[in-house]
């Protein structure tokens, strides 16, 4: 029983980094208004992975096994489907025909790189103007990140229901339009390549603090995200500042994760994290990135964040963190992009730049949060500063009451813990 979690485990991380890939791939094969055959091929081939690896165990080359099932699958899917390629993809009829045994032309379509450039057309193609743009995101984040309607619904703070209407629709305008794919260029590339970027910055962030109970951190959310992020910056038409503020920021982020959880799997805040622990090969890829990003005139959020981020980086403690710029920067942030999220870590950043009283004045000056935990919990740490350990207490208590995963949870129930009796 045990071994059968184990190999499904196992694959399912495996399928998080290779399904994306695979779709792709067969999605150019086919053609974008075929993605639903595609879809279908993927999830035949993990299905087929789950039942034969339970019986057989993991091969030794797990993803050349994937790629070789699903090219499988495919040859079998044309060879049911008769009229498939001379009515909808004659492409394919021509391709095939150039190639003395019936299945080695397939082999091309997987290479690695006509891999990576078929991911790279998805990721632009998923952002086509013609479908809704609320839909984009969601399309990209399922098709090719591989995320569930679940942890888009949380990506977006939305019902899970709002966001699996979303992506039909987006696979009906591909249907209708019959939209293919393409890296667009000159003024077609711009809006094409914010709805990209946005949806690795979600990827990235489901990842590195979790909707899913079962774990605070995905690493492998993120690592997929730095990976999509890099094979932008590998077209020259995405080498554009805003592109390397926000891998800048994914760098500085992810130098974090081994300091970030204790060995119980709990969740170690800033404060208090063994910066020797952080990763210096990715702080200085991420400075690397941010002096790139820093050509041009255009101010984006991601510039912003990574500048936060640096300044974290940078610190050698806590105490040592220069909270009036970083202030400074959500205090930009908050005037391109307003949103109450962005004013509690200003307020938080003001709070420890000027002092206690300052960073509540500031929190207590904003509307729309008053169902989060963190609002509630960044007020309770304020309090402890100022030693009003029963105004503490009531934060700490009402956050916990807001929190929704285990982890949260336990983080509160310490600091109310360590409050001095009444």
């Amino acid at each position: 029983m045990l071994e059968s979690t184990n190999v499904q485990v196992s694959v399912e991380h495996l399928f998080r980094h290779e399904s994306g890939k695979m779709l792709a791939v067969l999605v150019k094969l086919f053609g974008l208004p075929q993605v639903g055959v595609a879809e279908d091929i993927v999830q035949e081939t993990l299905l087929a992975a789950l039942e034969t690896w339970k019986l057989r165990g993991m091969p030794d080359q797990p993803r050349a096994w994937l790629y070789r099932t699903a090219k499988n699958k495919t040859i079998d899917f044309l060879r049911r489907e008769r009229n498939f390629q001379a009515n909808i993809v004659p492409n394919l009829h021509t391709a095939a025909a150039q190639h003395a045994t019936p299945d080695r032309w397939l082999d091309n379509f997987f290479l690695d790189a006509e891999i990576e450039d078929a991911q790279l057309r998805m990721m632009f193609a998923c952002c086509h103007p013609a479908i809704p743009t609320e839909a984009q995101l969601v399309l990209m984040l399922r098709s090719l990140c591989g995320l569930s309607i679940r942890e888009i619904a949380a990506a977006f703070l939305q019902p899970e229901e709002t966001m699996a209407k979303r992506l039909y629709r987006a696979k009906e305008k591909i249907r209708q339009e019959n939209l293919s794919l393409e890296v667009p260029a000159g003024a077609q590339l711009a809006p094409r390549l914010d709805a990209v970027l946005q949806a690795i910055y979600l990827l990235f962030n489901e990842g590195y603090k979790s909707a899913s109970e079962a774990s605070v951190i995905r690493r492998e959310l993120c690592e997929e995200a730095l990976r999509l992020g890099d094979l932008l910056l590998r077209h020259p038409a995405s080498q554009l500042p805003k592109t390397y503020a926000l891998l800048a920021l994914m760098c500085f982020q992810a130098s974090r994760f081994d300091a970030r959880l204790d060995e119980s799997g709990a969740i170690i805040l800033l404060e208090n994290q063994d910066r020797s622990r952080w990763n210096q090969s990715l702080i200085n890829a991420g400075y690397a990135h941010l002096q790139r990003s820093f050509q041009g005139n255009e101010i984006t959020d991601y510039h912003l964040e990574a500048a936060i981020a640096s300044y974290h980086a940078s610190a050698p403690g806590f105490a040592q963190t220069n909270w009036k710029s970083i202030f400074y920067c959500y205090d930009l942030l908050l005037k391109i992009n307003p949103s109450p999220f962005v004013a509690l870590n200003r307020a938080i950043a003001l709070g420890y730049a000027e002092g206690p009283q300052a960073g509540i004045s500031a929190l207590q000056s904003i509307s729309g949060l008053e169902q989060h935990y963190l609002y509630h919990a960044a007020l309770g740490d304020f309090f402890v500063k100022l030693e009003n350990t029963a105004a503490a207490r009531q934060a700490f208590k009402t956050a916990l009451k807001l929190a929704q995963l285990p982890a949260e949870c336990r983080v509160l129930e310490l600091k109310l813990a360590a409050l001095k009796p009444s």
